[in-house]
């Protein structure tokens, strides 16, 4: 090969095995996603976004008779949520998790509550009617459908993401709620101050 096309290639080989650098603006920045709500927390109480204000919040959408992938993404989060706890607690006490039902029909409040408490003593777990829930997932683009029954009951069909929103109920980044946590802790701490 030419010695001077192999020294003028150099510098863009050199770029190209370069770490990326980070993005400086929140990868969500911008997006349609979320807006006003009103639900019913898991003390059977009327909860809106209003009550969310100030604070960042983690979105996630599931539910509690899921019997493997909600349990997990949700302690993944909560361990996430933890570990920022320990180290930066200012920052911790200003970010709420939350979990909203796709499931209204079996989530019933007393049942958010009992999900909800196992993994973080901090986490608003929300129903609502089916309406109200529909409305809900679609502004956060989630998926779900109630699928095929099953001799216990039925499962349910969903997206699985979790969103890291603003003080001001923005999207800032998707967390990934399958883990492991330090990853999770990590993603929260780079996009809330």
């Amino acid at each position: 090969m030419n010695p001077r096309l192999l020294a003028s290639l150099a510098p863009i080989a050199l770029l190209a095995c370069s770490p990326a650098q980070a993005p400086s603006r929140p990868p969500l920045e911008g997006a349609k996603i979320g807006g006003p709500f009103t639900l019913t927390d898991q003390n059977g109480n009327a909860f809106s976004d209003q009550a969310l204000a100030g604070k960042y919040r983690i979105m996630y959408f599931g539910y509690t008779f899921c019997p493997d992938v909600c349990p997990v993404d949700v302690q993944n989060l909560a361990a996430g949520l933890k570990l920022v706890e320990k180290s930066n607690p200012d920052l911790a006490a200003r970010i709420v998790p939350v979990f909203v039902t796709i499931d209204p029909e079996r989530d019933t409040p007393a049942v958010l509550n009992q999900f909800t408490s196992a993994f973080h003593p901090r986490m608003v777990g929300l129903t609502g009617s089916p309406e109200a829930i529909a409305k809900v997932a679609k502004e956060f683009a989630i998926f779900y459908q109630r699928g095929e029954g099953t001799a216990g009951g039925y499962l349910m069909n969903h997206s699985r993401q979790a969103y890291l929103m603003s003080p001001d109920g923005k999207p800032l980044a998707l967390l990934p709620q399958e883990g492991p946590p330090p990853a999770i802790a990590d993603e929260i701490t780079r996009w809330a101050e």
